[in-house]
């Protein structure tokens, strides 16, 4: 999952409010419709009764460190995120993913479930770690390894899931990181070997690709503010460095993959990108260019690349004006080989909402400071676990966004999601049916009445896991999962069996159910 203690600190250290207490209900009817509670535009908040596009692709998504467990078990090499969950005091409770869900051990369980929810795709990672021990192709391939996931699918597809693989969800092999991670250019050219394997090795079943996940999170949370693993705190130069090869990495993975697999295989590529949606706070054109720089310097730094074959103008302008920092530049031959439109769809990861303002004469102290502009979240909105803001509309403005700013692109939300914290097993979680309905239907707005290119949604998560920093506390799962049991069974909460409802009618076709 995105990681949801480091994506939503970024904003928890920006946000200048009193997090109180509101209500839990996103909708209520007024005149016979249903409408999103504490908003007052009831023209853009309505309810749309209608179906997605035939061949919307429903799904759900996991990572391999979240989910699997078997942290060292037939030849797995660890990962920055064993390392960091064994040095302790880096997650709540010191939790760490040595068992986690034990997916490495129940992939009959996990497939039950998902054919129970009706999904027709299934996003999981592959552990770098798990495949190749030291992350390079120079030592044996770990046979166990490359076994559970053609086992794992294998057994999707004769249930009829589609398998979604993402190749990096942050968890590094631990000797990458030892030579220097992502800053180190043989680190691009190992993930290049560790695609090309997977796409292989795999890529006779496997139609959809992800190269990584979230690389803002990871070079922020991981690089900058060492909130997650590896849980450095570098200098913002070097950060800039780390994302600028990470943007290398995914294009010459894509190149690869069309180079030498694509025609046969017929396999689209993409990445998944942490979304938050930043609000003008009024329509002063300074409020809405401090939006624009918002979404430009989270979305624009990572993707704007890979569609428009450079970082984005307002960023450049911004860092050469007001930083000491050199932001690193492609080659011509980078950006008319390797970047050009070097995604077959962009993963959109959604899961907040803010309001910006321009900042006024204060500068920030360092290119990542979030008092960048100024953001809070209008106090009439539903928060949750203190700083997920529960905005429907958001998820639909930001895809009208990308598809305005990196030509009308194929988009699927690879991840949405709202958590719970605690330990209770609380099936009946209302509150996630009535996310979950609402955000989906703004997802079809934005396809049936705003003519964007979406494709696809899937949730966060099929079951709780490793919530990274928040450990087992945060709970994202459509099932719970008792991870005091041994045998870590999985129950269906009341929002799978929504989200299944959901799924059958492929949107909401006639009258909003009765409970909500």
């Amino acid at each position: 999952m995105s990681v949801s203690f480091a994506k939503l600190s970024f904003l928890v250290l920006a946000l200048m409010f009193l997090v109180v207490d509101r209500p839990s209900s996103c909708l209520e009817l007024i005149d016979d419709k249903f409408v999103y509670r504490n908003f007052q535009d009831h023209k853009r908040d309505t309810f749309l009764h209608n179906r997605f596009k035939k061949g919307f692709a429903w799904g759900v998504a996991t990572s391999a460190y979240q989910i699997e467990g078997g942290w060292n078990e037939d030849g797995k090499g660890p990962s920055i995120w064993d390392t960091c969950s064994h040095q302790g005091g880096h997650v709540f409770m010191n939790h760490t993913g040595d068992v986690a869900c034990d997916s490495y051990h129940k992939i009959a369980e996990d497939v039950a479930i998902l054919k129970d929810l009706g999904v027709t795709y299934y996003r999981f990672s592959v552990s770098w770690s798990r495949l190749l021990p030291d992350g390079t192709l120079n030592h044996p391939v770990n046979k166990h390894g490359l076994a559970y996931y053609h086992k794992l699918i294998d057994a999707l597809i004769n249930a009829n899931i589609e398998p979604v693989v993402t190749l990096f969800h942050f968890d590094l092999p631990q000797a990458l990181q030892d030579i220097g991670g992502f800053e180190n250019r043989q680190t691009v050219q190992h993930f290049l070997y560790f695609a090309d394997f997977c796409f292989r090795e795999f890529g006779q079943k496997v139609k959809y690709w992800v190269t990584i996940n979230e690389p803002y999170v990871y070079v922020l949370f991981g690089h900058e503010y060492g909130l997650i693993a590896p849980n450095l705190k570098l200098p913002s130069q070097r950060s800039f460095n780390i994302a600028h090869n990470l943007i290398l990495a995914h294009a010459r993975a894509w190149k690869r993959y069309h180079e030498r697999y694509g025609q046969e295989q017929q396999g689209l590529v993409g990445m998944a990108f942490s979304t938050i949606w930043a609000e003008p706070m009024t329509q002063k054109a300074a409020d809405l260019e401090a939006a624009n720089l918002f979404m430009q310097m989270t979305v624009g730094w990572f993707a704007r690349p890979h569609y428009h074959s450079d970082y984005p103008d307002e960023m450049k302008e911004y860092i050469e004006k007001h930083t000491d920092i050199k932001l690193p530049e492609f080659s011509p031959q980078e950006k008319e080989q390797i970047l050009t439109r070097s995604c077959d769809f962009y993963g959109l990861n959604h899961y907040m909402t803010v309001m910006v303002k321009e900042r006024g004469n204060e500068m920030p102290g360092q290119m990542f400071d979030p008092e960048t502009v100024r953001s809070e979240i209008d106090r009439n909105w539903i928060v949750k676990e203190g700083y997920y803001t529960i905005v429907p509309w958001g998820i639909r403005k930001a895809l009208n966004w990308i598809h305005k700013h990196f030509h009308g692109p194929a988009i699927i939300v690879t991840e949405n999601g709202m958590p719970h914290v605690g330990y209770d097993v609380n099936l009946e979680d209302q509150d996630r049916v009535e996310y979950m309905t609402a955000y989906i239907n703004e997802v079809m707005k934005a396809q049936l009445l705003d003519g964007v290119d979406v494709r696809g949604y899937f949730a966060w998560s099929l079951m709780d896991n490793f919530e990274w920093t928040h450990g087992y506390m945060m709970r994202f799962g459509l099932h719970y999962v008792n991870f005091t049991d041994p045998a870590r069974p999985r129950m269906a909460r009341a929002s799978a069996k929504a989200y299944t409802e959901i799924i059958q009618d492929n949107g909401f076709p006639s009258k909003v159910r009765e409970d909500l």
